[in-house]
């Protein structure tokens, strides 16, 4: 009786198994079809909206911006990740101008409270005017942006205390790391304004992807269009893998799939 119990257990839970894997089988499916013939996504909500921009490459966000807009959206190779990170989230930007041998205890409160003003999904944009060797942000900024919840940030400028924010698991990208600081060097110049990130226009409430290729920057009026094409890249580039050992040649992947 027992034995009978355990097989019944075991077939019911198999086929709770086999259910599931059709399940996630059938929505993956949907999703890559949708990406594939170039049905009309569906509205998503913003959180959805950055859920599916953390799994395509920014590679093909790229070169799906490029397509649609006619312009470079990435940031260039300076702009370097102080670990291997990937990420994606709504700009909140910040601009810090100089402003050298002040004494104003004031001067980066807005560069601070800027920081309290974001949440879930927030990635911290700052543009440090002529700040390569000025550290836009460190530790302690890092540890208020990961409580609250922040994707990431760019730093269009240095970044510190990198060991530390390495330990917390907050990943920054920047143009460099160095020791300094930008007290008594500047003065808070904005935030949710308009800046010019490593050469790219970045808007508050953009969409900024990044991974181990670099940073892009997806304007938000563009974002479900190009989404959807980034995924029909991405499905046709990891399509091609197989079809390229199989036959050995990307001469005629490339032929069958149209995609470098």
């Amino acid at each position: 009786m027992n034995r009978f119990l355990d097989r019944v257990k075991y077939q019911t839970f198999a086929a709770s198994v086999v259910a599931i894997g059709f399940l996630c089988a059938v929505l993956s499916g949907t999703r890559l079809l949708r990406a594939q013939t170039g049905t009309p996504p569906a509205p998503l909500s913003d959180a959805a909206l950055i859920a599916e921009f953390r799994r395509v490459e920014v590679a093909s966000v790229s070169d799906a911006l490029e397509q649609l807009t006619g312009r470079r959206m990435y940031m260039t190779h300076r702009m370097q990740p102080i670990f291997t990170t990937k990420f994606a989230g709504f700009a909140r930007t910040v601009q810090l101008k100089k402003d050298e041998g002040n004494s104003d205890p004031t001067a980066l409160n807005g560069m601070l409270g800027a920081i309290d003003q974001g949440s879930t999904d927030s990635v911290y944009v700052m543009v440090v005017e002529d700040g390569a060797d000025i550290a836009g942000m460190g530790g302690l900024m890092g540890t208020a942006m990961a409580a609250r919840g922040y994707a990431g940030a760019v730093i269009d400028g240095g970044v510190r205390d990198v060991a530390y924010l390495r330990k917390i698991g907050f990943p920054v990208y920047a143009i460099g790391i160095v020791p300094s600081t930008s007290v008594h060097h500047y003065r808070f110049g904005g935030s949710q304004v308009p800046v010019t990130c490593d050469g790219v226009t970045v808007n508050a409430g953009d969409i900024i992807v990044a991974d181990s290729d670099g940073v892009v920057v997806v304007p938000k009026a563009k974002a479900p269009e190009a989404l959807q094409l980034a995924q029909q890249m991405d499905f046709k580039e990891h399509s091609m893998y197989a079809v390229i050992e199989q036959m050995k040649s990307i001469v005629e992947a490339v032929k069958k799939f149209g995609r470098l």
